[in-house]
């Protein structure tokens, strides 16, 4: 029956996601990186359908350490059956493709989805046991510490910094169950006004939208008497001369002092470009965070900031004027602060 048959391009989509699975086989999935200051340039473990790689070696010497147990493939079941599985949805898309079936697509989807859901649970409840059960008898124990890598994002873990995040073979994998989720909106005729009108694409890139942002990170408040600048390592006691950096993985730098941000930045040709969103406390007001494209900039001696930048950020030009016609100052731009 005709009503039972997928759209020519549904069919093609799939076909697509079957090549995609396929890729899947032969790239990894995950990525887990750490940065310390004895390892410049960090350390990676790899995670591939069917083994481990990257530093694995390294990252197990320095495991040892803190009690935690050793990396090896053999020990992973999931790389036994994890490729058959992969192996056994590509093909299962390609037939249904080509068989075209819509009640068939549903199934497949579906069990898909379900499959990705538990495969995510399975991932965190490996890094449960791995960063929880530690060894009593290893020698370094910090009571009451815990090394779970994050399942997405950034985790400090003593003076590693851990990104966890999907690779090439991840995003992959997630964009093909988003693919087929949003397909199964269409074939279902939720949105049939919509496409009539040619608004179709425009819900499918909105959805991708939303799931790839909801994987970015944020800015985070400075607490004052607690936080530590990320350059001179000082305790923050004056949060109106604080800035931030948000890098490109989601980590967040927090400065005291707008010269101890500037620093930071010439001190390492990476940290300039990992930086992702540079931002300035408001000097006046909430003392909020703001944008340093949109920030106003003032210089002058009377502020006495920690670190003697004596630099002032304002959301606006008129609480910047404001102070200046209470102390002597200088404007500035923010290309005479931030040297690109």
């Amino acid at each position: 029956m005709k009503g039972l048959r997928l759209n020519k391009w549904t069919r093609i989509l799939l076909i697509l996601c079957s090549a995609g699975l396929l890729v899947v086989l032969f790239v990894p999935m995950w990525r887990i990186d750490l940065d310390a200051p004895q390892y410049p340039e960090g350390l990676r473990l790899l995670i591939y359908p069917n083994r481990l790689s990257g530093d694995v070696d390294i990252i197990n010497g320095l495991n040892h350490y803190i009690g935690m147990k050793t990396l090896h493939t053999q020990d992973f079941r999931e790389f036994v059956f994890l490729p058959y599985i992969i192996g056994f949805f590509a093909l299962a898309l390609l037939a249904t493709a080509l068989v075209g079936n819509r009640k068939l697509f549903y199934f497949i989807s579906i069990l898909f989805v379900c499959f990705g859901i538990v495969a995510m649970v399975d991932f965190w409840k490996w890094e449960y046991n791995y960063g929880h059960h530690l060894n009593p008898d290893a020698a370094i124990i910090v009571p009451g510490m815990t090394y779970q890598p994050p399942l997405i994002g950034f985790r400090q873990l003593l003076n590693f910094g851990a990104y966890s995040m999907p690779d090439l073979g991840g995003w992959i994998f997630l964009g093909t169950g988003v693919m087929l989720i949003l397909l199964i909106i269409r074939e279902a005729r939720y949105f049939r006004k919509w496409r009539a009108k040619g608004k179709s694409a425009a819900v499918l890139v909105f959805a991708l939208v939303i799931f790839l942002s909801s994987c970015n990170g944020k800015t985070e408040p400075i607490v004052m008497g607690k936080d530590q600048c990320s350059f001179c390592k000082m305790t923050f006691t004056d949060v109106r001369f604080g800035a931030e950096i948000l890098t490109q993985k989601g980590k967040v730098y927090k400065f005291d002092d707008v010269h101890c941000l500037a620093s930071f930045l010439e001190s390492d040709q990476a940290n300039r470009k990992n930086a992702k969103e540079i931002y300035f406390v408001d000097f006046s007001g909430t003392h909020s965070l703001i944008e340093s494209e949109k920030a106003f900039y003032m210089k002058s001696e009377s502020l006495r900031t920690p670190m003697g930048g004596n630099i002032a950020a304002f959301s606006s030009k008129d609480s910047l004027n404001k102070v200046l016609t209470l102390t002597k100052g200088t404007i500035l731009s923010r290309g005479e602060i931030i040297k690109e």
